[in-house]
This record gives structure tokens, C-alpha cells and sequence, in this order.
């Protein structure tokens, strides 16, 4: 039997909740055309309503066209084939690398859906506020899971226990503490790291120091960190991480990691005014990839975010419910 979503705490008319639950999974093709509604005692007594309330909400979704009676029957869907699928994209931040994955999501999906686009700045409260707003009104939300500190990750893992599984999709972060299964497509911002970086002992032996160039008040994951350090500690280099290269004296046989493009400037100007040798004397590698990077022969270690975008899209559309972990590696350039 046909469930309603009706909230006991929402102010808004019962009338209304049933017409906007029926409405959202016309709209969701959880309900299809031709497919019969529970008759007005049905829901009467199932969710305890005034008949009154029920004939009110189907006689309006029946005058603004959602459904259609057929006498002595009973209720019937009247619209919602070949309905798109609908998606609320979550991410945490708009960026550049963002938009790419942004797009090529889109450019997959096609016409076969429409995706809305929300941002959660991080913050748990406003995350758990978009969910409790749509929750119910979309095929899949695809979320990208990137909260900080402790508490706001515990939050955000109860609000994402909320969606179904079927319905969920993690981008770009694995959480190891959310248990349900569902669509995955993450980095392994450790391992990457420190395999990408170990991978590049050819062009790292050199150096006898890395330096990590890491705010704190970025929102970076911490595993970056820790990628870093496994590595610096395998290859018996010295590690040492900075908030940033504002007083920073260039040393011989260092390699500098920056995540902020701001800092990776300032890097590249003092590198430039001193004596030291890029790829030679102190190397210079950079998280992400951009096209004035590449101009610019900076090294980056980067994962694909087109790619990340297309697989999401793809394994949604082929209805998987797996784990990927998205590919990560590093272009080597004249800093290196």
C-alpha cells in the first residue's frame, strides 16, 4: 500500500502535506501513471484523518491534473510517465575542481534527469536543514561528505542515516563510520598521497625535507596530513608543516606540498627572487590540477574529477550500489 510522508510537527494542513507527498512521488516515479491510490477510508484510517481532509487533497491533485477518478474504482495516477529522475547534488564548497565534476555529472545524466544544486559550507546544521527540507523529493541525493570538526561529523552521519540507502550516493570522501551501503565514489586521500609521492622517489630523492604548506582553518582533510607524514617517515626524509610560506626562508633540499593557490603564489615569487634552482635546489608540487598550473610547469598530484563526476553519474544510472575509489596521480613538471 501507497505510503504518505506526513510530518505530526509541520504547521502546514494535512490536506496540504497529502497533495505535496503525492505530488513529489508523481514527480519521483514512485507512484506511476495508472497506478491506483488507497481509497479516501484507506487513508482515513491509516493515518487517523478526517475523511473530510483526504477527499479535500485528492479533489485538488485531481483538478490540477495529478490524478483522475473512475467511478465505482477509486483513484488513479493521471501523470509521472517517463518522468526524469530528479537529484539534489550536495557539495561542500563551489571551486573549480568542483564545477568539473559538476559538469561532467551532468553530461552523463543527459536529459535522463534534472539535478538541483545545494551547498552545506561544511556546516552539519545547514546540512541537516537541506535534507529535512527535501527529504522525499528527490530519486538520489549525492553528497559530498566533507565536515569538520568531530561533532559536526557525527551529526552529519545521523542526517545522512536519514536518506535511504537506495537513495544515496557519497562523492569525493569515504566515511569509515557510516555503515549503510550505498554508491561510492571517494578518494583515499592517505594512500593516494603517500603512494603518489612514493611512486616519484625518482624525482623525491633528491630532497631531504618536505615541508607541508597546511591551514588549519582551510577545511583540508586531515589524511593529507597523514599521507605526508607516511611517506616523509618510509623515506627517512625530515617532515615539517607550516600554515603558511608568509615568512617562510627557502631552503636547499626541500620540497614543498601546497594545498592554497594563495600560498603556492607566494611560494613561486620567493623562489623566483632567491638563488635556488625549481626542480633542482627545492621543488615545488601543488594539490589539484588547473590550467595555469600546467602554464605555469608547477607539479601537481591531483585526483580526476572529471572522471569522479562520470563514474557517479554512470553507476547511478546503472543503478549500482558500489564502492569506487576514484584514480589519483601526479604531473610531473619542471618544479619537480
Amino acid at each position: 500500500m501507497y505510503k504518505l510522508k506526513l510530518n505530526p510537527n509541520d504547521k502546514t494542513p494535512k490536506y496540504k502535506q497529502i497533495i505535496e507527498s503525492v505530488m513529489a512521488d508523481i514527480e519521483r516515479n514512485v507512484l506511476k501513471k495508472n497506478e491506483q491510490l488507497p481509497s479516501i477510508s484507506e487513508l482515513s484510517e491509516e493515518y487517523y484523518l478526517a475523511r473530510d481532509t483526504v477527499e479535500k487533497a485528492y479533489r485538488e491533485l485531481r483538478e490540477r491534473g495529478f490524478i483522475t477518478s473512475v467511478q465505482g474504482k477509486g483513484y488513479y495516477v493521471n501523470s509521472g510517465e517517463n518522468k526524469k529522475m530528479k537529484i539534489l547534488l550536495i557539495f561542500n564548497k563551489l571551486s573549480s575542481y568542483k564545477k568539473l565534476i559538476y559538469y561532467a555529472f551532468l553530461k552523463v545524466l543527459g536529459d535522463k534527469a534534472s539535478v538541483d544544486l545545494q551547498i552545506h559550507h561544511y556546516n552539519a546544521r545547514l546540512f541537516e536543514e537541506i535534507i529535512d527540507k527535501n527529504l522525499g523529493k528527490y530519486n538520489h541525493y549525492v553528497v559530498m561528505p566533507h565536515f569538520f570538526p568531530e561533532e559536526d561529523k557525527y551529526l552529519a552521519i545521523k542526517v545522512l542515516e536519514k536518506i535511504p540507502k537506495d537513495e544515496l550516493v557519497l562523492l569525493d570522501k569515504d566515511l569509515l563510520d557510516f555503515k549503510h551501503e550505498c554508491l561510492t565514489v571517494y578518494q583515499d586521500f592517505e594512500r593516494d598521497v603517500s603512494e603518489t609521492l612514493d611512486n616519484a622517489n625518482d624525482l623525491m630523492e633528491k630532497y631531504k625535507k618536505v615541508v607541508l604548506v597546511f591551514p588549519s582553518d582551510g577545511n583540508y582533510p586531515i589524511e593529507i596530513v597523514r599521507g605526508v607524514r607516511y611517506f616523509c617517515v618510509n623515506s627517512k626524509k625530515e617532515f615539517m608543516m607550516k600554515e603558511s610560506v608568509e615568512n617562510e626562508i627557502l631552503q636547499a633540499q626541500t620540497v614543498y606540498l601546497v594545498v592554497e593557490e594563495t600560498d603556492l603564489a607566494d611560494l613561486v615569487k620567493k623562489a623566483r627572487m632567491s638563488s635556488f634552482m625549481l626542480g633542482q635546489d627545492i621543488g615545488i608540487i601543488s594539490f589539484n590540477e588547473t590550467t595555469l598550473k600546467e602554464l605555469l610547469g608547477i607539479t601537481v598530484i591531483t585526483t580526476d574529477f572529471e572522471t569522479m563526476g562520470r563514474t557517479a553519474a554512470a553507476l547511478l544510472l546503472d543503478n549500482k550500489k558500489i564502492k569506487v575509489k576514484n584514480p589519483f596521480y601526479m604531473i610531473r613538471r619542471e618544479t619537480l
